[in-house]
């Protein structure tokens, strides 16, 4: 396999620094030569997703003895053009993974992300990436594995029932943390009606990000525990929710799931997701596969067809029931054809 080599350390795969980049990318010049007091380096974090038997996955990262991650490497201002470069050059020499799509989701630079000490190294700041790929095969290294999203965000997925974790586990502590602060219960209870859907509101399934910073600001996650930011008072018998991610990469992955739940309505990204031909139950599986949730069969296909978003292939799929299946094919035209080409939802679904 091929690797990416750096100034000061060598990633023969997808290694994880216990402490962030503070000896992998090279330094700038300023940075070296003493002009600059407060070093910051760039790092270049992915979520890389792809959807295999109806479950949403993403590429993730385990070493013996630390955490999940999210692949990321440095950010070599001589070697590559551009930050997306960078990103595709060295996820393609550590996995041999390639994808077409790729968009920059946000800059994460929170003091204290990598909890570095004040004389452990340079700030890093992460540029995080959406990349969206069909691949779904195992990987030649063995710190790589597709991992399901749900198993981070069990809160997220409704497409059998509302999750039990809601009412059980998540409603009851946050309740707690609204009465926690008379000074601003009455804001937290306000972000706890709306993340999840109480008092008579529905859910919405782009709130990930919205939900996950609630419930890390309660202290109900692992990163909370771990970054020492319990609030005042705040027990820690109750195990946390969710498995937990190293650094601050399940908050970028929960801004690449809300990203992608929100694009897919009104640009046709969740083709990038299927293979060249599908029936348009593979479709709709995949679409709620995504976004959490069941939909009606025949509102999904009436979408479709009214948007001009497939065109039949002539070609069908033999069923293991039933009737062979028509194979369909994205129709590219209607790129053209339509400001917003995607997939409205609409606000009713099944079972919510």
């Amino acid at each position: 396999m091929s690797s990416c080599r750096c100034r000061s350390m060598r990633y023969s795969s997808l290694k994880v620094p216990s402490k962030g980049f503070a000896d992998a990318p090279s330094r700038p010049e300023g940075n070296r030569r003493g002009g600059s007091k407060f070093p910051v380096e760039i790092g270049l974090s992915a979520a890389i997703v792809s959807v295999d038997r109806e479950q949403p996955q993403v590429l993730v990262v385990r070493h013996a003895k630390s955490a999940d991650a999210l692949p990321f490497g440095p950010f070599e201002p001589l070697r590559h053009r551009t930050l997306e470069s960078g990103l595709r050059t060295w996820v393609k020499e550590q996995t041999r993974l390639e994808f077409e799509y790729a968009e920059q989701l946000y800059t994460f630079g929170d003091r204290g992300r990598h909890l570095l000490g004040p004389s452990e190294g340079p700030r890093v700041v992460s540029v995080g990436y959406l990349a969206l790929t069909r691949a779904t095969g195992e990987f030649r290294t063995p710190d790589a594995f597709w991992g399901d999203w749900y198993r981070y965000f069990p809160w997220e997925d409704w497409r059998g029932e509302k999750p039990h974790i809601i009412d059980r586990a998540i409603v009851p502590a946050l309740k707690n943390f609204v009465r926690a602060d008379r000074a601003f219960s009455e804001q937290r209870r306000t972000r706890l009606r709306i993340c999840f859907g109480l008092d008579g509101l529905n859910w919405d399934e782009e709130r990930v990000l919205e939900r996950y910073e609630l419930l890390y600001e309660a202290g109900l996650i692992e990163e909370a525990r771990r970054d020492g930011r319990l609030p005042v008072g705040q027990r820690t018998s109750e195990p946390p929710l969710g498995a937990g991610m190293m650094f601050d990469h399940r908050r970028i992955l929960a801004t690449a799931i809300a990203r992608l739940r929100g694009k897919m309505k009104y640009r046709p990204v969740v083709f990038e997701l299927m293979p060249p031909a599908f029936t348009l139950s593979e479709l709709q599986r995949t679409v709620e596969a995504i976004s959490g949730v069941r939909l009606h069969k025949q509102n999904f296909r009436r979408l479709v067809g009214d948007q001009g978003l497939v065109e039949g292939t002539g070609k069908f799929a033999q069923m293991p029931r039933g009737r062979p299946a028509e194979l369909f094919r994205f129709r590219r035209e209607v790129l053209s054809e339509r400001h917003a080409p995607g997939l409205r939802l609409g606000a009713r679904r099944l079972g919510i």
